[in-house]
């Protein structure tokens, strides 16, 4: 349809015709800090983090005040005064923040778990770019009960918050607002000395009117390529740069059945992080347990291809922006004003590494990982990072003992681009050699007229597989103008053929080509309306066969949004959805394996509309509704979920979910349904305990995780976590257990 009209060859020659343009854009534009600095002042004491402002170090700290609306109107006057003291010793940066309140009661501060997202709360966030590249950085963001999140931006349009780091911080609520105090180790940071000026910036959110007010901002957004200067960042120290971290592990773990397995362990676990230079960060770890990593959603996969789930493991995401190529998942997606066409697997698809693979089995069970390394960091203007893995065998599939490795490097050029390279080596899965090389371009400019946006990527893979020989690449180039105001869009072409086979990556089709196409327009009101915003837009996204060109999928859709200041939403989306099937698909089985519902080949073309509500989360109830309707292949389809959230009061939280996923064949009839139960009690903000219940009624299986998790203070956790696995075969509502395993972990952090 649409995309026959436009080739990939016709639109590769675009994008080179293009490019000059791209490359005088470059030098033309205006500046990015908007001429604005901080004069860094070295102290030689510190204040106590206590949320208290009083010592002596604050009233000599330069004093940042000039903020402004991003908002509702960006530039506009906030409604509420701001100050931020800022300054540095030899071994940390100090940052302390009053937020005026005019009526403190209004302080939305709910949250009390460290690391839990603050998006329903008042926060306060520091942005700071350590190398002063315009295309990396770190962001620190805390509320008002002193929960601490933090990220790491894995592109400038792009930010990974499973990431952690070791820095304090306190909040106080008093007759005048709140205040904070922050205190973040060079340690935890990673830059070049030789930069005696940073990239900084602040944002504060009050969120009873959801204003944002920041210090330097472009199209409403703060990032770092659109910050102030810190300039005078001198003498600055990291000890021995090396962090040793035991753990002690203790495991109960039992499978219910004819054989009634019972193990029990007692094992240390180390990490070891070690400063090379300020700029280049050596890992090590042994024994590794990853028992108190967060769950994963229970997701019914209804499609022909396989499903994507995003990597949790602290060892794999430290540093994980280095690790970024062609900006492949991370480069289309832009919050609300995303091409929602594109399934998130689809995104992924042709990523050449991908770390869940390390430490799983061919059927995805786990697998224990003895010892890993990893280097990663600067040097000069180089982004390099090398991981090298050794994986337990695993007796059940036959697979050795493996070890694996990645390698990567990219250069820094113009403003805000890079150039790279990127290099796998080995199979976690099996038993076969697999190798693989790529190389990339990213392009990026935040300088254009108005605050717009342009970024543009191109990039080539190719693996070397034991058993695939030939037509075994991959390519793909994009480019997009992602801006929150007006008008935006994108374009992304991808090619993976029928041999490509990265064994460290996320492949979930081969012999494709991949179209996707997306254009919109935001428009915000003048305050004193009821609306904050409404945007629309067209999504479209075509999958077709590499070889003859026939689709396998597409989709286009028309949407929009519409906003109020209180941060309800209200959306809508019209989709035209066409599936081509070469043979039969399996759409359901019955857990049982009595029942199967099979689509036959044939060409289908179907109609849905969505429409859904979204409250919002700073509200003592809040929660979503969701309806989907319409055709679907041969049949009809009906899509509902709710999902409803209550917090009686600060650190309390409850969570339910339910979907039901109607759909008549005329192979037959189901019905899908999920549930999910989710509680949060924080007794205090350091100590939580977290529930959460997932069932779906297609596999019968009913998981249960029990979490208890203490943090002390920044560097030092403890877990109880309880996994408890039921399934229902018989669908007679009697649980039978599985298996379940009861874990306690422990960890410190010894810095010099």
């Amino acid at each position: 349809m649409f995309f026959r009209l436009f080739p990939a060859p016709l639109l590769a020659l675009l994008a080179l015709l293009f490019s000059p343009l791209i490359l005088a854009a470059d030098a033309t534009t205006e500046g990015v800090t908007g001429g604005k600095s901080v004069s860094m002042q070295r102290q030689s004491s510190e204040p106590e983090i206590d949320g208290l402002l009083d010592d002596a170090e604050w009233a000599q700290a330069e004093v940042v005040e000039d903020f402004h609306q991003m908002n509702p109107v960006e530039y506009g006057t906030p409604t509420q005064k701001t100050e931020v003291r800022v300054f540095y010793t030899n071994n940390a940066l100090f940052v302390a923040a009053r937020m005026y309140e005019t009526d403190p009661s209004l302080i939305r501060a709910n949250v009390m778990r460290q690391g839990q997202g603050l998006q329903n709360d008042d926060t306060f966030n520091l942005m700071i770019d350590p190398y002063f590249d315009r295309r990396s950085g770190y962001l620190f963001e805390i509320n008002a009960n002193g929960v601490r999140v933090e990220g790491i931006y894995q592109n400038v349009s792009g930010m990974d918050r499973n990431w952690t780091g070791i820095w304090q911080a306190k909040s106080r609520i008093d007759d005048q607002g709140w205040t904070t105090e922050i205190r973040i180790p060079f340690q935890t940071l990673s830059f070049d000395p030789a930069n005696s000026e940073w990239g900084i910036n602040f944002r504060r959110t009050v969120r009873r009117n959801n204003e944002e007010m920041g210090w330097v901002s472009r199209n409403r957004l703060i990032n770092p390529s659109i910050a102030g200067n810190a300039v005078g960042m001198t003498g600055l120290q990291q000890g021995l740069g090396l962090d040793v971290v035991p753990y002690l592990v203790a495991r109960q773990e039992k499978k219910f059945g004819a054989t009634g397995l019972s193990e029990n362990s007692i094992e240390p676990q180390l990490d070891v992080y070690y400063k090379v230079t300020p700029q280049l960060n050596a890992a090590l770890t042994l024994n590794t347990d990853f028992s108190a990593t967060d769950v994963d959603d229970r997701v019914v996969n209804l499609t022909r291809f396989s499903l994507f789930f995003p990597e949790r493991r602290d060892f794999f995401i430290r540093d994980t922006d280095i690790f970024q190529f062609g900006r492949i998942g991370t480069g289309t997606v832009f919050g609300q004003e995303g091409n929602d066409a594109i399934p998130n697997a689809a995104q992924q698809n042709g990523r050449p590494f991908f770390s869940r693979n390390i430490g799983l089995s061919s059927n995805f069970t786990p697998v224990d990982i003895n010892a890993g390394a990893k280097l990663s960091g600067r040097i000069g203007q180089w982004n390099v990072g090398s991981m090298i893995v050794n994986q337990d065998e695993d007796r059940l599939s036959g697979v050795d003992s493996r070890s694996v490795f990645v390698g990567r490097a990219a250069l820094n050029v113009m403003q805000e681009s890079q150039i790279g390279v990127i290099a796998t080596s080995g199979d976690a899965r099996s038993n076969n050699d697999n190798n693989l090389a790529g190389a990339d371009f990213r392009y990026r400019n935040s300088r254009l007229p108005g605050g717009k946006v342009l970024e543009s990527e191109v990039w080539y893979q190719q693996s070397d597989s034991a058993l695939l020989k030939g037509d075994d690449s991959a390519y793909g180039f994009g480019i997009s103008s992602p801006n929150s105001n007006g008008w935006r869009g994108g374009y992304n072409f991808k090619r993976i053929d029928n041999n490509f086979n990265p064994a460290l990556g996320f492949v979930n089709q081969r012999g494709i080509e991949d179209h996707a196409l997306d254009f919109g327009y935001r428009k915000f009101f003048t305050p004193g309306g009821s609306l904050r915003s409404v945007y629309g837009g067209f999504d479209s996204y075509r999958n077709a066969n590499m070889n003859t060109g026939d689709v396998i999928s597409e989709t286009m859709q028309v949407r929009g949004n519409i906003n109020n200041n209180a941060n309800d939403v209200l959306n809508a989306t019209l989709s035209r959805k066409r599936e081509v099937l070469t043979r039969n698909f399996v759409i359901y089985r019955q857990s049982d394996g009595k029942r199967n519902i099979v689509i036959p080949p044939g060409d289908y073309e179907f109609t849905q509309t969505s429409v859904g509500v979204t409250t919002a989360g700073q509200r003592e109830w809040s929660g979503r509704i969701g309806i989907t309707q319409g055709d679907y292949y041969n049949g009809e389809n009906l899509q509902a979920s709710l999902n409803v959230a209550w917090q009686p009061r600060p650190g309390y939280n409850l969570q339910a979910g339910y979907s039901e996923n109607s759909i008549e064949l005329p192979q037959g009839n189901f019905i899908v349904r999920q549930w999910s139960f989710t509680s949060l009690i924080n007794f205090t903000a350091d100590l939580t305990w977290t529930n959460r219940l997932q069932y779906d009624n297609v596999s019968e299986g009913l998981g249960i995780n029990s979490r208890l998790y203490w943090v002390p203070q920044a560097g030092r956790e403890a877990y109880l976590v309880l996994n408890w696995g039921l399934v229902d075969l018989d669908k007679d509502n009697t649980f039978a257990s599985t298996n379940n395993d009861l874990t306690i972990k422990y960890n410190y952090t010894f810095r010099f």
